[in-house]
C-alpha cells in the first residue's frame, strides 16, 4: 500500500495536466465516471494515502488499496480501474478504489492531520494521543486521523529510530519520547519522500523487513502487533517498552 510519501511524488507527476480538459474517460470502475469527460481538472490534491483529482464542483479519491498502481503517457497490459485521457497525454489508475466526493474537501478532509501537509498541526496530534492512553504506538502511527500518510514502513522505521517498543502504551511514554514519537511521523516521511525520489528508500530501512538489530546485533522481533495486525520488526533490547 503506498504511503504519504508516494501519493506527494504521484501530485508532483501529474501537474502537467492540471487546468487541461479531459477529452474521453474509461475503465471498469462501477462508479459514474463519466461524470469527468469533458471537465477541466482544476487541481490535484493528497491527503495521507489519498489521491484527490479536483473539479469545479466534485472531486475524486483515489485510494490504491493494498495492490493499486498508476501509469502516467502509457499503460499495462491489464484493464485500467480508471483511465483519463488528455489531448496530450493520460493518466492511468489499476486495482485502486476510485469515490466522488461532493463537498467541499477543505471541509472534508482535515489537513492538519497530514503529516506532510504544510498545516500539519502537532500539538493538535499530540492532543488526540492524549485522548487514547491505552492505544499501543504501533496501532497510533497507523491511525489516520493522527498520522494520515504514515504506513507501515514508517511506523517501523520510526519506533526503531526513537527507540520505542511498538506495544508501548502512548500514556506511558515519557514527555521526550511522545515528543519524538509526533515528529518523527513527519521527519521520516520527509527522509522516505527523498529516498524515494532518488531510489534508494529500501537501502536506508534499519528495521522494517530487517532480520537482526543493526545497534544491538542481536535477532529483531518480527509480530503481527496491535489491532492493526500489521508486520513489525523491533529489537527487545534497545526499544524500551513502556506500559
Amino acid at each position: 500500500m503506498p504511503e504519504g510519501p508516494s501519493i506527494v511524488i504521484l501530485k508532483a507527476l501529474v501537474q502537467p495536466f492540471k487546468g487541461k480538459k479531459i477529452i474521453d474517460v474509461t475503465g471498469n470502475s462501477k462508479m459514474d465516471i463519466q461524470r469527468m469527460a469533458g471537465q477541466k481538472i482544476i487541481d490535484f490534491k493528497s491527503w495521507g494515502k489519498h489521491f484527490l483529482i479536483c473539479f469545479n464542483h466534485f472531486a475524486v479519491r483515489i485510494h490504491f488499496m493494498l495492490f493499486g498502481s498508476y501509469r502516467i503517457n502509457e499503460q499495462k497490459e491489464t484493464k485500467p480501474r480508471l483511465s483519463l485521457q488528455f489531448k496530450k497525454g493520460e493518466i492511468n489508475f489499476y486495482a485502486c478504489s476510485v469515490q466522488f466526493i461532493d463537498e467541499d474537501v477543505n471541509e472534508v478532509y482535515d489537513w492538519t492531520s497530514d503529516v506532510m501537509s504544510d498545516s500539519w498541526d502537532a500539538e493538535k496530534a499530540k492532543l488526540k494521543l492524549s485522548e487514547q492512553p491505552q492505544t499501543l504506538a504501533c496501532d497510533a502511527l497507523l491511525d489516520q486521523q493522527v498520522f494520515s500518510g504514515v504506513g507501515n514502513i514508517i511506523k517501523n522505521e520510526v519506533l526503531f529510530r526513537i527507540k520505542v517498543h511498538p506495544e508501548s502504551e502512548v500514556g506511558a511514554l515519557p514527555a521526550e519520547q511522545l515528543d519524538d514519537l509526533v515528529s518523527q511521523a513527519r521527519i521520516y516521511s520527509f527522509d522516505f519522500l527523498e529516498w524515494k525520489k532518488n531510489y534508494v528508500l529500501k537501502k536506508n530501512w534499519l528495521a522494517h523487513t530487517k532480520k537482526t538489530c543493526p545497534r544491538c546485533n542481536i535477532p529483531f522481533i518480527k509480530k503481527y502487533a496491535g489491532k492493526t495486525k500489521r508486520r513489525t520488526f523491533f529489537c527487545t533490547n534497545c526499544q524500551e517498552l513502556y506500559k
